[in-house]
């Protein structure tokens, strides 16, 4: 149950029914590495860093290990999350969950060719949600729209009831200015399909923000405040506030994004430069030490020049 949940979305459901498989058996290592994806999704290191400590005390030798180990390490060195993505698929080239970590890897490191390959590689095996959307976020990052739509048209035939391979169909559409209305019907029919989506209401505020219509941003947004404690959420609201100069709202979601959750990099960065603009200092402007830097080079260019 908690693997079928993983691959069509439902995180917080497969969460808690892994949790429940490891409290009736510690010592199971199948779709351990699944477990691990999901807690990555959650940035909760602490019981992530448990796992993997668990794992490879019971088994070091299993591929389900190896992609757990390359999920912890993503986060301090890429290349090394690859080394043990490629790993589990050298002791087991048929497990799917290595080609998925490796896709992703290959997609955070900017290399969307290599990308492509590993989630076909997936593909071949057992297509699922997650190959499609590798796929698609890969085509998208070298600009073959055309590949990208088909690849998403794949998925809503596979799942035709599936809200989240809807959305999929309208982010190849957002990615050119021509194909909003497009992707903005997607996104609607995503929602209708499954009211509770936050992918899908995340999207389509994105799209009302591109657009000008930060108002029904907001009101779209705070429908789901009441229902969902999700940080992605809280920074959503607080971009469009900042954007609408609603400085004081932008920081309140700014900071309750992060009592959610303290790793979230977009609120990090985000509260850095509200309290710059709330200083009134232009927050893309240099900082002072550049600034310096800039001005020793051109002294040290006027040096040359004068001897």
């Amino acid at each position: 149950m908690a693997k079928v949940d993983a691959i069509i979305g439902k995180n917080d459901e497969a969460i808690i029914n892994f949790e429940k498989v490891r409290s009736i058996d510690p010592y199971i290592l199948t779709y351990m590495d699944e477990y691990a994806m999901l807690l990555k999704v959650k940035c909760d290191y602490s019981k992530l860093s448990k796992l993997v400590h668990d794992l490879l005390s019971i088994d070091p030798s299993r591929p389900e290990v190896f992609v757990a180990l390359s999920v912890l390490w993503e986060r301090k060195d890429e290349r090394g999350a690859l080394s043990y993505a490629e790993k589990s698929i050298r002791i087991d080239e048929r497990h799917i969950p290595g080609y998925i970590m490796k896709g992703n890897l290959l997609l955070s490191m900017k290399r969307p060719e290599a990308a492509v390959i590993a989630f076909r590689g997936a593909q071949e095996l057992r297509p699922d949600l997650r190959s499609y959307q590798g796929l698609v976020h890969s085509y998208l990052q070298f600009s073959k729209v055309k590949e990208a739509l088909y690849a998403a048209r794949e998925a809503m035939k596979a799942m035709p009831q599936s809200a989240k391979a809807l959305k999929l169909v309208g982010d190849v559409h957002a990615s050119n200015a021509s194909g909003r209305e497009k992707a903005k019907k997607f996104y609607e029919s995503a929602l209708r399909l499954e009211p509770g989506y936050l992918g899908a209401a995340l999207a389509l505020a994105e799209l009302h923000v591109i657009e000008g219509r930060n108002g029904d941003a907001v009101s779209l947004l705070e429908r789901y405040l009441k229902d969902w404690a999700d940080d992605s959420l809280h920074v959503k609201l607080a971009q469009v506030f900042a954007a609408t100069n609603m400085l004081q709202e932008a920081l309140s979601h700014y900071e309750a994004a992060l009592r959610i959750n303290s790793q979230n990099e977009a609120a990090k960065k985000g509260l850095e430069r509200l309290e710059k603009q709330m200083k009134g200092v232009d927050p893309d402007a240099p900082e002072e030490d550049e600034e310096n830097e800039v001005e020793d080079a051109e002294g040290d260019q006027e040096e040359t020049d004068l001897l």
